[in-house]
């Protein structure tokens, strides 16, 4: 039998996700079509090879994914450089795939060396004929493929790292961009897909289902690049087709009816959509917010609010039609939900060095922004990148000085007055996993799509789940404490983290505990500011239960 590994090299595309947490339906798929061929298959991610976890004893196929098409920071979880796919290629002795998300031209010479085969088109389909029939067949998934490998490699899932925790699924709607018909973004590969093709919101249930059967409890409907045009009638006669409001609202009912997923999110949704259609766009909006939890991020690719921008890349919509989807988006989605965050928001992406850009592009973009500040209006997320070439060649970004000021004066603008309005103090986060220890610091996240970075200024163990209130922010982080904070048991350093506590009141608390009624508590701490927030962030309840 032939035995196979796939090594998650992770995704990172502009629809789809498969970075630590998130696990992609690549790796499921490389997983399904293998294992419907006949073979032995196991699954393992970089960031185990790089630990000297994974070896390759009586491994006859290896299959590779990093699919990275856009540029990123990450916590923890960094996708596979070229340099590592050139030992991993070269150090194994068998037949070795890789799949890259880049059009195969603009692959490293040292990685072809380094691979058998590269796949243009999908890598399970090529890993099912090469175990089927002794030939690898660069070819797509038929849709019966698709959805019959999906199912079979959930089973994939019980091999990360995360199983059992914050591992979240990214789960596929569709394939394609609705605008493929007038070639669509110039930088993005999606509508070289050609004709869109769905999936029956039948067989994303059932996805769902048995991804909830092998223990998987959280899940994002993304890997497609607009949520608004799922299933509708009017895909390959509109770039901006009409929303199928029953198919969408129809689905995500379906699914918290049938999993009640801990964390259930979307991605991708194209604000033109959303502004020619709003009745149905605020109807689909409005189930977002009611069936998904909250923390969800509708991430909006404006891509440039200078239209000679949008007009030299074929971009998919203008700064007003891209303004009325954000007031759209905040109507139904800017109630605080259980998690502590605003039910759905919009997020923003910019991509800078495109054809056309100048020096005014950035101004016009940092307008734009200021005009979304102006109204009040709330935004989760916003994101500044730079092309990269994995569809043609761009000028890239000319000025680098212009680009950093741009930079900053969107942290010092926009992101510090606008992450005080999604999370003022006192906001408190619920379910944040323990990430990473650094100094006497902890950081953690919430799971989630694009997640807030936490920061907790002391130690605290990793890989436990708490909650946190907000004591104050970053540019794109918040700092926060443990909520409740236990007097009797908290370190001096957990108690003078608290706002108005300070080092002096904290020794004082140490001091005089336990504490067997909170109005002991209380009688230490005279100013009223102080004693407010004591109040709001401390407990004795520890001595209480044991009484």
């Amino acid at each position: 039998m032939m035995k196979a590994l796939v090594l998650d090299g992770y995704t990172d595309e502009p629809a789809c996700l498969g970075i630590p947490p998130f696990i992609s339906p690549y790796a499921r798929l490389a997983w399904g079509a293998l294992s419907t061929a006949g073979a032995e298959v196991r699954y393992a991610t970089v960031d185990q090879w790089r630990s000297g976890e994974v070896g390759s004893e009586g491994i006859n196929l290896l299959a590779v994914i990093r699919n990275v098409a856009v540029p990123g920071k990450y916590l923890r979880g960094m996708p596979a450089s070229d340099k590592e796919l050139e030992r991993i290629g070269d150090g194994f002795r068998g037949t070795k795939a890789i799949s890259l998300g880049v059009d195969p031209s603009k692959v490293p010479e040292t990685i072809r060396g380094a691979f058998d085969h590269i796949a243009a088109n999908d890598l399970d389909a090529g890993l099912f004929e090469l175990v089927a029939t002794g030939e690898f067949v660069d070819r797509r998934r038929t849709q019966a493929e698709w959805n019959s490998w999906l199912l079979r490699g959930a089973e994939a899932c019980t091999r990360h790292p995360d199983h059992g925790g914050q591992l979240i699924a990214e789960v596929q709607m569709y394939r394609g961009c609705v605008r493929y018909i007038s070639g669509g973004c110039r930088f993005c590969v999606e509508p070289l897909l050609g004709d869109v093709l769905f999936r029956r919101p039948e067989d994303v249930l059932g996805e769902v289902i048995e991804l909830s059967r092998v223990g998987v409890r959280n899940f994002r409907l993304g890997a497609q690049s607009c949520v608004y045009c799922y299933m509708s009638d009017e895909t390959g006669k509109s770039e901006t087709p009409r929303p199928n409001v029953e198919a969408i609202s129809g689905l995500l009912r379906a699914i918290r009816q049938a999993v009640r997923p801990d964390v259930f999110h979307l991605d991708n949704a194209n604000p033109a959509v959303i502004a020619e259609h709003p009745a149905e766009a605020r109807t689909v909006t409005k189930a977002i917010a009611e069936n998904c939890t909250s923390g969800n991020v509708l991430a909006f690719g404006l891509e440039s609010a200078d239209p000679k921008v949008a007009k030299a890349n074929n971009l998919n919509a203008t700064p007003e039609q891209t303004l009325e989807a954000i007031r759209i988006v905040n109507e139904f989605g800017s109630r605080r939900g259980a998690t502590g965050l605003p039910l759905v928001l919009p997020g923003i992406n910019f991509v800078c060095g495109l054809d056309g850009e100048s020096k005014e592009t950035y101004g016009l973009n940092l307008e734009f922004l200021e005009r979304v500040l102006d109204e009040g209006l709330m935004l989760r997320r916003r994101n500044n990148r730079q092309v990269i070439p994995s569809r043609q060649d761009f000028p890239g970004v000319t000025s680098k000085r212009e680009f950093s000021e741009f930079k900053r004066a969107v942290r010092e603008k926009i992101d510090a007055p606008m992450l005080n309005m999604v999370v003022p103090d006192g906001t408190v986060l619920r379910s944040v996993y323990a990430e990473l220890r650094e100094g006497g610091s902890t950081f953690g996240r919430q799971v989630g799509t694009y997640p807030l970075l936490i920061n907790i200024p002391y130690p605290v163990e990793v890989g436990t789940r708490t909650d946190v209130a907000v004591t104050g922010r970053g540019f794109r982080s918040v700092t926060g404490v443990l909520y409740p904070t236990d007097a009797n048991t908290a370190t001096l350093s957990m108690l003078e983290s608290i706002p108005g506590i300070g080092r002096k009141r904290a020794m004082a608390i140490v001091r005089n505990r336990p504490f067997r009624d909170p109005s002991d508590l209380w009688k230490l701490i005279d100013e009223p500011g102080a004693l407010a927030m004591a109040q709001f962030h401390l407990t004795v309840g520890n001595v209480v239960q044991q009484q």
